[in-house]
């Protein structure tokens, strides 16, 4: 299975706004689009960052659906008051201890691996670090998301709250060193973000 994000820098006062036309007109829309399994919207109110990610059940439809899907990012954008980067990736990864509920936020950590070495991260990911994810307190589901041409990789981890992440932060950082060393990857950037909208039907992929 595969995804497109779409990181938009929008204006923070407009963030809500975008996040109802997220919710009220893309959603429907992607909903009558061959192909798509749902969408979700990440958000971190203080530096204006938000992404919208899709998923798709194959690299074909993906691609089919790129012209309509097109004029959709274009406006959303234009409701965030913000420019847009676009990325496609390889569903790696999906697992799903519980679906997550309101109030839920996300620690997303972008890493970067050789190429040829991305399909050893993404067992090691399944094997060491998945499990070390489910003991931290109030785990929902992580994903994995990969682009095998570059290595670059982007891992998210779901928790059931605000406080919920900042009391396993510390611990949450201790594992990925672990990770990182075992799968020889160099971490990019590390962000926490708001669950603003989970409409993802991707199966588990573990």
């Amino acid at each position: 299975m595969y995804a497109r994000s779409t990181t938009i820098q929008a204006q923070p006062t407009s963030i809500d706004d975008g996040v109802t036309h997220v919710r009220d007109v893309v959603m429907p829309a992607l909903e009558g689009i061959d192909g798509c399994v749902g969408l979700s919207l990440l958000v971190d109110r203080e530096s204006g960052r938000c992404i919208v990610t899709t998923a798709w059940e194959s690299e074909e439809a993906m691609r089919a659906a790129a012209e309509r899907v097109r004029p959709l990012r274009e406006r959303a954008a234009e409701m965030f008051g913000g420019t847009t980067e676009v990325e496609e990736w390889d569903i790696a990864v999906l697992h799903r201890d519980h679906r997550s509920h309101e109030g839920a936020c996300v620690r997303a950590i972008w890493v970067k691996v050789e190429p040829d070495q991305a399909d050893r991260a993404i067992d090691i990911y399944k094997v060491a670090a998945l499990p070390m994810m489910e003991d931290l307190e109030g785990f929902c589901s992580a994903s994995l998301l990969v682009d095998r041409a570059t290595g670059r990789a982007v891992s998210s981890e779901t928790f059931d709250s605000l406080e919920a992440l900042d009391r396993n932060r510390e611990k949450a950082a201790a594992d990925r060193l672990i990770g990182i060393q075992e799968a020889g990857a160099e971490v990019l950037e590390v962000c926490e973000f708001e669950l603003a909208l989970a409409h993802l039907r991707v199966p588990e992929l573990a």
